[in-house]
């Protein structure tokens, strides 16, 4: 690769878990931005705000504000503003994101009773993914709206163990209607190719810290992106042996990026 020009962040299981930094993190973090190397979090967090996360991470000492982030329901409102424009947009999510969906027409759902939205929007899993919830987006989606998701990943790492996410229900509606969901939070290349254009910086001169090996890593890497993985979060032995490809780097921690970094060269 190219001298390190950008440096790409997950958030949950990297930086923290249930939002409680991970040891080493908070420093790591601090000794990057000494570098001055361009950052940008980058995270499928569907529940909160840009503005939201950023309060919350600098509360508890990371060097970081709401322009260094960059959230799936932002890239969403992008999508959907180019190929969905004046769409109604009924979203499922658990958590308020709307202010990060700006320029986006979203229709309650009684008001969707009597007309089918033109795309059914799915975000994080949780309390409002109920069974009434999802079988109307399915009777939505077989009446002809569209179907875009935030994210597919299929769990993520809380303070309580694995807890089952979006990508566990989105595979299952689309299979039974017939299609396939837009997907615009990572893997989507859209989304890497949005953090990089923010940062001004080049595939080859980029690296991607993640802990999701699919999702975070290999997805970078099939983008020209560097991947390093860290074993912590959603990280598991088995899921790691079972990938269909090999990370650039495999570290311990977020700790453990900082060396990296110098030894790779910025």
């Amino acid at each position: 690769m190219e001298r390190i020009g950008a440096v790409l962040i997950d958030i949950d299981g990297v930086l923290t878990v249930s939002w409680k930094p991970l040891p080493g993190a908070v420093d790591a973090l601090r000794r990057l931005r000494a570098t001055g190397i361009p950052l940008a979090l980058v995270t499928n967090t569907t529940s909160r705000t840009r503005a939201a996360i950023a309060g919350r991470l600098a509360g508890t000492g990371f060097p970081v504000e709401a322009d260094d982030i960059l959230t799936a329901p932002a890239v969403t409102a992008a999508y959907l503003r180019e190929h969905h424009p004046e769409a109604r947009c009924l979203l499922i999510s658990t958590g308020d994101v709307r202010d990060d969906l700006s320029g986006v027409t979203l229709v309650e759902e009684e008001d969707a009773e009597g007309a089918v939205p033109d795309v059914v929007v799915l975000g994080g899993a949780g309390d409002a993914f109920t069974y009434a919830a999802l079988n109307r987006a399915f009777r939505h989606v077989q009446q002809g709206a569209g179907l875009v998701a935030m994210h597919r990943s299929l769990y993520w790492r809380t303070a309580g163990g694995l807890d089952l996410d979006t990508g566990a229900f989105l595979l299952g509606l689309e299979r039974a209607a017939g299609t396939e969901a837009a997907v615009t939070g990572k893997p989507a290349g859209a989304f890497f190719a949005a953090a990089l254009a923010r940062l001004g910086a080049t595939p080859s001169e980029a690296l991607m810290v993640g802990d999701d090996i699919e999702s975070d890593v290999l997805a970078a890497q099939r983008h020209g992106i560097t991947g390093v993985l860290v074993r912590t979060g959603k990280y598991l032995p088995e899921t790691h042996a079972a990938a269909d490809g090999t990370p650039d780097h495999v570290l311990d921690s977020f700790a453990d990026v900082p060396a990296l970094v110098e030894r790779l060269g910025h």
